[in-house]
C-alpha cells in the first residue's frame, strides 16, 4: 500500500507539510558565516607598527604566513608568529621574550567579522593568553567553544616561540 494514495488526502497533508517545514528550517540554517564583503576580498593587510596592534588587538588580515622579529640589547625579543587560517578567519600571535621567558602574548589578527565572532574571542582570546603565560609554551588547552580559534591560536604561537629560539 502506497503512503500517498489519493484515498488517504490527510495523510499526503501531513507529509508535504512535513517536507516544507524542513525544507525551510534546512534552508535558514544554512547561511554563510563571513560577510560578503569578505568574501570579494577586501581585507586589508595586517599594520606593521607594534602600536596599532596593541590598541586592543583589534588588526583584521591575512598576514601571508610571515613572521618578524626585533630584538633589543636588554635581551628582550618580540615575535610575529604565522598568520593560521582557521575556518572564521585567520588567527595570529605575537609574543615578547626576555631572557628565555615568555612574559607578553598578543592576539594581533583574530575573527571577529560579526556579533558571534566578537563575542567568542572577547572571552577565548584572554583565556588563551593567560594559559600560555603560565604554560610558558603552546601546549595550552582548548577553550571550549571556541575550538577553531583556539587551534589556530596555538600554531600561531608555537610558530612565534619557534621563531624566538624558545
Amino acid at each position: 500500500m502506497h503512503a500517498l494514495k489519493k484515498t488517504r488526502p490527510l495523510r499526503r497533508i501531513v507529509l508535504a507539510s512535513a517536507a516544507t517545514v524542513s525544507g525551510m528550517v534546512l534552508l535558514l540554517s544554512l547561511k554563510p558565516h563571513t560577510s560578503p564583503a569578505l568574501a570579494v576580498g577586501t581585507r586589508s593587510p595586517v599594520p606593521s607598527s607594534s602600536a596599532s596592534a596593541s590598541a586592543g588587538g583589534s588588526a583584521r588580515g591575512s598576514a601571508g604566513g610571515s613572521s618578524s622579529s626585533s630584538k633589543s640589547t636588554t635581551g628582550t625579543k618580540t615575535v610575529t608568529g604565522d598568520s593560521v587560517q582557521t575556518r572564521w578567519g585567520p588567527v595570529q600571535v605575537r609574543v615578547t621574550v626576555k631572557n628565555g621567558k615568555l612574559t607578553k602574548v598578543t592576539a594581533v589578527t583574530y575573527p571577529q567579522d560579526n556579533p558571534r565572532d566578537q563575542e567568542i574571542s572577547s572571552y577565548a582570546i584572554p583565556q588563551l593568553r593567560r594559559e600560555a603565560l603560565a604554560a610558558q609554551s603552546a601546549e595550552i588547552d582548548t577553550v571550549s567553544g571556541a575550538t577553531y580559534t583556539s587551534d589556530g591560536y596555538r600554531q600561531s604561537l608555537q610558530s612565534a616561540l619557534d621563531s624566538a629560539g624558545v
